[in-house]
């Protein structure tokens, strides 16, 4: 646990002191005017009816500034004034000073209140006027100093205005001096609330940034699957589509030669399948080179086109196939379901080649985030490495062609998993994120 360092705990001492500074200043009237009642009451050994009327002057006092405390519920100098305007305030200040200048001119011990007066001035006065307020007790506290007169010869006058000359010097020095520390800090208040809103635009504005970043992600990606996908296009109609042209008229010319009348009912079945195979083959090619979405998603839905797949590949390799589809069936952006449909057709084909199985399932299931193509066979199986793939092909031809489907998958943020063993069966997971048309990811 790191330790708290020193300028931190001497700035939490200051919050601690100045939290407590207004409620100092705002109950500290209240024992002094009392101490002084009772100071007062000592004096004149009991009350009489000067002592009444001094002990009304207090209470006035005191019911005036308990009215003021309750209007003013501020924590700190720096927070506005009265809600009741300037001069509202004002006529507090003039009615709290003559309370008090009525209460020092009946009993100068009450000078030990009146000096509070000062605070009354920051309290309900504002800007320059403070320093007016100022002068009013000062005379207040002069009066109480020179004991309240009565000012019969000129040296009393003097001396009165003598000391009213040195508390008014002191007071508006202190007054000057604490009004340029509060204006300092009122500035400071100001900064740090410019800052603080500045910082709350700037994190605004980096999230709006990273807002468009990633929109701008999203397209760039798009941008560069529609150029991929225009690549490919000219590479099969290039390649593959001539191929596959050429397969069809040399298979077509074998038939026309006799082959199937010469040969076997088996061949010329055979025969038949290929040419079935190359038409189909080049129709997709066409197709790819016009759209490049796979021939059974232009006119069917990822579960109709997979199941179709499914289907024909039961008849023509003679082998039990059961599709499922679970959760709700909705839209995915194009690349998602050719990903899903090219790896049910590498794995069906890697089943023909190398299971020798009798039964294969294939379930595709829309979950709220993601999409899941799981196809299991009963075939040898093989040995796994850290279930990514064949430990070793099984045959001299290669291997199972499962690096192109892994590649495809990954290709759209997916995973390809595989379980395997010998005389165990395969089962073959591909799970990608669910992004539908239009959404970005």
């Amino acid at each position: 646990m790191s330790e708290p360092t020193p300028t931190a705990g001497a700035g939490a001492r200051l919050e601690f002191w100045e939290r407590r500074e207004m409620p100092f200043f705002r109950s500290l009237p209240y024992p002094l005017l009392g101490l002084c009642a009772i100071f007062d009451v000592a004096v004149r050994h009991g009350i009489d009816t000067a002592g009444l009327i001094d002990l009304g002057l207090v209470a006035a006092t005191a019911l005036l500034m308990f009215w003021v405390d309750r209007l003013d519920q501020r924590t700190s100098w720096l927070a506005a004034q009265l809600g009741i305007g300037g001069a509202a305030s004002a006529l507090i200040f003039i009615a709290w000073a003559g309370f008090a200048m009525a209460l020092v001119i009946r009993q100068p011990l009450y000078g030990f209140y009146s000096w509070t007066g000062y605070i009354w001035a920051w309290r309900l006065l504002r800007g320059h006027w403070r320093f007016a307020g100022v002068a009013v007790i000062a005379l207040v506290a002069a009066f109480s100093q020179t004991g309240s007169g009565p000012y019969a010869d000129t040296s009393k006058i003097i001396a009165l205005a003598a000391v009213y000359l040195v508390n008014l010097s002191v007071s508006s020095a202190f007054t000057w001096f604490g009004w340029i520390g509060n204006e300092q800090q009122e500035h400071r208040a100001r900064e740090v609330s410019a800052l603080t809103e500045a910082n709350a635009k700037l994190e605004e504005s980096l999230r709006q940034n990273a807002d468009l970043q990633e929109q701008l992600l999203g397209r760039a990606r798009e941008a560069g699957v529609i150029e991929e996908r225009r690549r490919m296009a000219r590479e099969i109609h290039d390649t593959l589509a001539q191929g596959l042209t050429g397969i069809i008229t040399q298979l077509q010319a074998a038939q026309h030669a006799g082959v199937g009348q010469i040969g076997t009912e088996a061949g010329a079945t055979h025969i038949n399948s290929a040419i079935q195979l190359a038409r189909e083959s080049l129709t997709e090619a066409r197709r790819s080179v016009q759209a490049l979405t796979p021939e059974p998603l232009a006119s069917a839905r990822l579960p109709e086109a997979i199941d179709d797949v499914a289907k024909r590949w039961s008849q023509l390799h003679g082998v039990a196939v059961a599709f499922t589809t679970t959760g709700n069936v909705r839209l995915m952006r194009p690349e998602i379901e050719v990903a899903l449909l090219r790896a049910a057709q590498e794995a069906l084909t890697n089943v023909a080649k190398h299971a020798r199985a009798t039964r294969v399932g294939l379930t595709l299931s829309y979950m709220e985030d993601l999409i899941t193509l799981d196809v299991r066979d009963d075939g040898v199986g093989f040995v796994t490495v850290n279930g990514s793939g064949p430990r070793r092909p099984r045959d001299a031809q290669g291997g199972f062609g499962l690096s192109a489907m892994r590649e495809r998958v990954e290709g759209v943020d997916g995973t390809l998993e595989i379980e395997s063993e010998p005389d165990g069966g395969t089962a073959i997971s591909a799970t990608i994120p669910a992004v539908g048309v239009g959404e970005l990811r």
